[in-house]
């Protein structure tokens, strides 16, 4: 149970954020005893692994935060926030020093699945409301919407793996921003229509 609370609060920090939760087990997995990952896993904190997640992780911090350049890497990142949710779901519920379910363990396909469903969601919702927020604002709400997105991602991480019952209660509220932001979004396009102008963040096909 407290593995796939690990688990799901890590994979929905990818969907804001491919690489910080990335980074946080790699880095707490290589310099601390918090995290044991299994052989399978290990390259995750190799040095190459790292390296290369922190310039990954800087070039994300920088283009979500550029209105119209935003939209195009969450399109791109379509195919990788859901996989890294997958890995990062994987790897901590096979982690040594997790709770951990035997059947899990066994079944760490359900992990991979469960992690790419996770993120996945959290993704779609961040990928349909950022068009609007940034014609809604004329691109100024971009980089602030993109900050508190980053930071939510690296807090949901860390209580992902050192407070894992909180998971829940931190799903819930995810949850409900991403509702109320959809619903935001349909309404501020409602309205746009009935003035009888097309949507530019969304425009007709």
């Amino acid at each position: 149970m407290i593995a796939a609370l690990t688990g799901m609060g890590l994979s929905a920090a990818a969907g804001l954020n491919a690489y910080i939760p990335f980074m946080i087990v790699a880095l707490i997995a290589r310099f601390t005893d918090v995290i044991t990952l299994p052989e399978s896993f290990a390259w995750i904190e190799s040095p190459w692994a790292i390296g290369v997640g922190a310039l990954l992780l800087l070039t994300e911090l920088v283009l979500d935060k550029i209105p119209a350049i935003d939209t195009v890497n969450d399109a791109v990142q379509t195919f990788i926030r859901p996989s890294m949710g997958g890995l990062i779901f994987a790897a901590t519920t096979a982690a040594e020093d997790i709770d951990r379910s035997t059947w899990m363990g066994d079944n760490p396909w359900v992990g991979v699945v469960l992690g790419i469903l996770v993120s996945g969601l959290v993704h779609s919702g961040k990928m349909a409301a950022r068009p609007a927020i940034n014609a809604g604002t004329l691109g100024a709400g971009a980089p602030l919407v993109s900050t508190a997105e980053d930071g939510a991602s690296l807090g949901l991480s860390l209580v992902a793996i050192f407070i894992p019952i909180l998971v829940i209660f931190a799903l819930i509220g995810l949850a409900w921003l991403l509702v109320w932001m959809w619903l935001r979004v349909r309404r501020w396009r409602r309205r746009r229509l009935e003035r009888g102008g097309a949507d530019p963040a969304y425009p007709r096909v």
